[in-house]
Parts: C-alpha cells; structure tokens; sequence
C-alpha cells in the first residue's frame, strides 16, 4: 500500500506532479459500506487469490505430476484465520509491487497477460478485505518461479503502514502463499471456527482444486506452514453434480434434482440441463413447482471458474423465464469489482439469449411428448408462458390452444373452447367479462376474460393458430343484439316505471331497457365499459369549466359521451313486481335498488354517488317494509 509522500514544496515545485494521498481506513470504510456487501467476502477474496495463484503455478508447471496434489488449506481456530495455498508464491520484488500498491494486480503482469481470462480475480483491491475483520495481514510467501527463492514475509496494517523482510528458504519449505489474520474482537462472528468453515463451502463447493479446513480439534492439529501436508474436512469433496458420471440418465437426472432441492429447498417440477461450452457454462435450471407471483423474480447462483460470485444473480436470465432458478458455473463471464454480480457486456447478452433459447426447447420438448409434465407445468407457470408467447412465434404456434383462459365456459384451454365457439369475443377488461359472463353465457355467445396481463392480445391471435376461428372485442350491442325484447302490450304496462326510473338514474348518464334474458335469476344487467365512463367524466368536467382554458381544451376532445344502460329482466319475478308498482317514490327506490345491485355483480370500483345511492335505497325500502308491516 502506498504510503502517504510527505509534502516537500523543495522537491515538489509548483506545476510539478504529485502522487495522490491513500486513507487506507477511509477507503477500506468505502469498501465494506460501498463496494462488498458484507465482511464475511474477506474468505472469498482470500480463496479467490489462492485459486489464481494455482492456476499460475499450473501454467509455469503443466506437467508436474505434483500439481494433481497442489491444493488450498484453511484453518481456524478462534484466535486466527490463516489460508494457505501450493501456488505460484511471490518474490520480494512482487510483494513490494502487488502487495504494497493499492489497486495493483498480479494478474496484470507481461507474463501471464495472455492468461488473464483463466483467473477469477483481475482488480488487484482483494486482500484490502481482509482489514474488514483484522487490523494487521500476515504474508508469508515462496515463489516458484525462481529456484531456490527465499521465502519473503509481508506485515499490512490497518493505519497504512507495512513491513517487508527477507526470510531463509526453511521458514517456508516449499512454493505457495499463507495469509494469517488475527481477528478483532467485534468480528467474532465471521472469523469463528464453525462460521469460517460454513463460509469456505458456501464459496467455495464447486472449486476445482482441493480445500480443506482444520479448527485445530483434530488429532493432529493445525497444518503445517509449507509442508504441503492436509488434515480436517473437505471443503468440496466433488466435484458440481453436472460434471460426474452416473450409470443411466434416470440416475444423473435424479442426482441433478437433488442437488437443486438442496440448494433452492424446493423439488424442482423438472430439471434443465445447461451447456455452452463457447462461454464454458455448465449448470442446471430448476422449474418451480408453484405460481411465482406476478412481477417476481428469483436470483440465480452463479459461479466463475467455481467460485461463487453471487446467490441474486438477475441478469442471467430474461424477464419472462421467472418459472426457473439456476446454478451455473461459467468460465468467461466477467465478475465486477466487488466480484458479487455480473458485468453487463456482450458476453453476458449472448449468454442470456442462449440460455433462454434452452429454456424454449425444454419447453418445446413437453409440448411433443411429455403431456404430463407440460399440463403441470402450464398450470403453475401459464403466466410465464403468456409472457413469453406474446413475444415468440414458435410458442405462440406451439401452446397458445393449451394455454387456459378464463371463459364464459369456465377456466379452459383455447383448443377446447374453440371446439365449441367459432367467434370467440373477448372483453377489454376483468370488470366487463364479470358484466356479461352469466348472461353472455346463457344466450349462448363464447366469451373470454380479456383483462388480465396479456390475455387479449394472445387471444386475437388464436386465428394465427386456429384458421377456422374468428376473434372480435366484445361490443355491448353484440350481447343487447342477442337479449329478446318483450312483447308490445308488456313494454307499454312498463313504460311509466321505465320513465320514473330513467329520471331516478340519470344522474348516472344511464338509460334503462327491458328486456327478456337468461338466466332468470338476475334481475337486471348493467352494460358500461371503462371507456365510456371516461368519457362522461371527460364532458362532465367539460361542463363545470365551461368557458375556461380547460374548458376549450376538454371541449374540443368531447365527444357525444355513450350512455350506460340498465337493462332490466321481464323474466325476473322481482322485476315483473317492480314495474307494477304505482307508488312514485317507491318506484324510484326500485329503481335504484337494481342499479345497485347490478353495479355491485360488475365488481367495478363504484362511484361515491353510487355508494351513497345503494345505502340510500336500502334504507328506504327498509323504512318502506316496515311502515307496511305497521
């Protein structure tokens, strides 16, 4: 770490360069508030620098038949954290260049720059980290480049100070790196034994090379520094499911579930295989079981060269594939400076369309020959899928007829429902199918919900699907067109309710019609889309600004505002006995009383006037029922 210069106006003129001042505490704050995200990403950082230093030793050494034993040791026991690994080790020059300069990486040397791809870490910041849990970093390291190399020791400190000395070959035996830390006493608890060793696998599972950890318990204690020996567990005995070998694809398939049940906590509804070896990705995907709420999305656990670089990954997958979760270990994906997501770049791009195309083709292959397994998997996820069709063709093509609707035949597929309706009408919103749904139903007209996410878009397209089916919006005079009017002498017997009753109601811009319908038990339909609601608040406020600015603006937008219509049933006996009542004023309250209960069965927000209006009736044809029972 450089060490702050100080200032000499004698050697530094005015004009002259200057080198910037490092607050080594200020800036390992700016790190654990800003950059990791939490303490416990020294023991990453540690095993990250101990994974790249292996890989530089394989590649000063690739046919040593020792390197099949180089590994990483850990240990803990309380009182120090101490990693060490058989790697490449440093000089004493490399320790005064890449241990004592902020932000300069070993990985950035001439002779392993056209490497830098096989190592995790590339920032040079990493064992700044360490300071998040001790005051003072110990390195004692051997390099293997240079025969004979003595071994170099290496004192950080948390005020910015450093120390650096020469020690005989003997203090480290043989090449490769240990870093101790002595705790503080307030980071108990990412530095205990138990919780070192939690956090050594959490990272660290899917690790090519060997790790193991000791706590100092065991019969032979702690290992060694530099004798290459290894005592206590194994941190990653085996190596990620994906890359064993199984004796039938029933076994691997069934291996592969238990490990995302594992990992996830849930038995995924089926498992995906995935595989790009252009980026050298492998893992798997992992259906849920259940309906993932709408807008939800789950992170995946990624890991680069085996480390895991983050348990939130979003970006790996598009929007739409919410219905999975993924492990994935990736060679090329490029980790950012905290090394806990992804950096976004063509790489990462490619990687997403190629990983959504697999989930297209798992999708693809249910459709053609697992039945089953799709039925169960559209009934969790048909949201996903809907997401999806709309944006793809071959999808759209391959499961909009097994998608279900909800429908003036029950919640069905659209195959299913075609068979029955070859012009299927489709409402605009949820609170207009609720409308017409019962009455639609009873005269016959084939009728699907429109109003949630995606559903009237997909269904105007069923034709691309099916040539023999018509798709329209539902138009109110469609639904009156197929309501039967009554006969002449019932309508003129009606006609003085019917004048009281548009008077009551007009207030409501709403006429009144009567008419005969099934079924015979709702007494009256109210017809009145969103849009023409808001068109009547539009020449309403018209109205009230007349002659102002808004006034011109709101003007020149009116149009002649469509009117609402109660439509009440002859065939309704609460109907029949309403339109003979000759009492005004009870009349009215009829009147109102079917306005509001059609209002209520639509299931749209009502109005305040339309709230005050139903308690109002109520009220007045209690007081009515109980002045006659007196």
């Amino acid at each position: 770490m450089t060490l702050p210069d100080t200032p000499d106006t004698a050697a530094n003129p005015a004009g002259a360069d200057r080198t910037f001042q490092v607050d080594l505490r200020g800036l390992v704050d700016l790190l654990s508030h800003h950059l990791y995200s939490s303490p416990r990403v020294y023991l990453r950082e540690l095993l990250q620098n101990a994974v790249d230093a292996l890989t530089a030793r394989h590649a000063i050494e690739p046919d040593d038949t020792r390197a099949r034993t180089f590994g990483i040791r850990l240990y803990a026991d309380g009182s120090v954290v101490r990693v060490e690994d058989d790697g490449v080790g440093l000089t004493e020059a490399d320790v005064h260049t890449f241990l004592a300069t902020i932000g300069r990486s070993s990985k950035r040397t001439d002779q392993i720059a056209e490497q830098r791809a096989d190592y995790i870490g590339q920032f040079g910041i990493g064992l700044l980290s360490c300071f998040l849990v001790a005051d003072e970093i110990h390195v004692l390291s051997r390099s293997a480049r240079t025969p004979d190399a003595p071994a170099v020791e290496w004192r950080g400190r948390g005020d910015g100070s450093y120390s650096v000395r020469t020690l005989p070959a003997s203090a480290r035996p043989s090449p490769g790196t240990t870093v101790t830390l002595t705790p503080r006493a307030d980071t108990g608890e990412w530095t205990r034994p138990g919780r070192v060793h939690s956090l050594a696998r959490h990272f660290g599972s899917l690790l090519r090379h060997p790790v193991t950890f000791d706590d100092g318990t065991g019969p032979t204690g702690a290992t060694g520094v530099g004798t290459g020996g290894r005592t206590g567990v194994s941190v990653n005995p085996e190596p990620a499911p994906w890359a064993r070998t199984y004796p039938t694809p029933g076994a691997r398939s069934r291996a592969l579930a238990a490990y995302g049940e594992d990992v996830f906590g849930f038995v995924p509804l089926d498992t995906i295989e995935l595989d790009l070896p252009a980026v050298g990705l492998k893992g798997i995907a992992c259906v849920l079981p259940e309906t993932v709420p709408t807008g939800r999305r789950h992170g995946h656990r990624v890991h680069v060269k085996g480390m895991l670089l983050s348990e939130q990954a979003e970006e790996i997958l598009p929007e739409w594939a919410f219905f999975v979760r993924c492990v994935v270990d990736a060679e090329s994906l490029r980790p950012t400076a905290s090394r806990e997501s992804l950096y976004e770049d063509d790489t990462l791009a490619a990687v997403r369309d190629a990983l959504a195309e697999r989930l297209r083709a798992w999708i693809a292959r249910a459709a053609a020959s697992d039945p089953d397994l799709l039925g169960r998997f559209l009934q969790a996820h048909h949201l996903a899928v809907k997401s999806l069709a709309v944006h793809d063709d071959e999808i759209l093509r391959m499961l909009l007829p097994w998608l279900p609707f909800e429908t003036t035949d029950g919640h069905t597929t659209l195959d299913e429902f075609a068979r029955t309706h070859r012009t299927v009408l489709v409402t605009a919103s949820v609170e207009e199918f609720r409308q017409v749904a019962a009455i639609a139903s009873a005269a016959g007209l084939g009728v699907v919900n429109g109003g949630y996410t995606y559903d009237r878009e997909l269904v105007h397209r069923l034709p691309e699907v099916r040539s023999s089916v018509t798709v329209a919006d539902l138009d109110p005079a469609t639904l009156t067109a197929h309501l039967d009017p009554v006969d002449r002498e019932t309508e003129l017997a009606a006609m003085a309710y019917l004048a009281l009753a548009r008077d009551a109601l007009a207030v409501f811009d709403c006429d009144v019609a009567l008419r005969t319908f099934q079924p015979a038990s709702a007494p009256a339909l109210l017809v009145d889309s969103r849009e023409a609601r808001h068109e009547r608040t539009r020449s309403q406020l018209a109205r009230e600004q007349e002659g102002g600015v808004w006034g011109d603006i709101l003007g020149a937008l009116r149009q002649e505002a469509p009117r609402a219509q109660l439509i009440l049933n002859q065939l309704n006996p609460l109907v029949r006995a309403a339109v003979a009542i000759d009492e005004p004023e009870l009349a009215r309250t009829s009147a109102e009383t079917l306005y509001g209960q059609a209002a209520l069965l639509s299931r749209r927000p009502l109005r305040p006037a339309e709230s005050s209006l139903i308690n109002r009736s109520f009220l007045d044809l209690l007081a009515h029922a109980l002045r006659k029972d007196s």
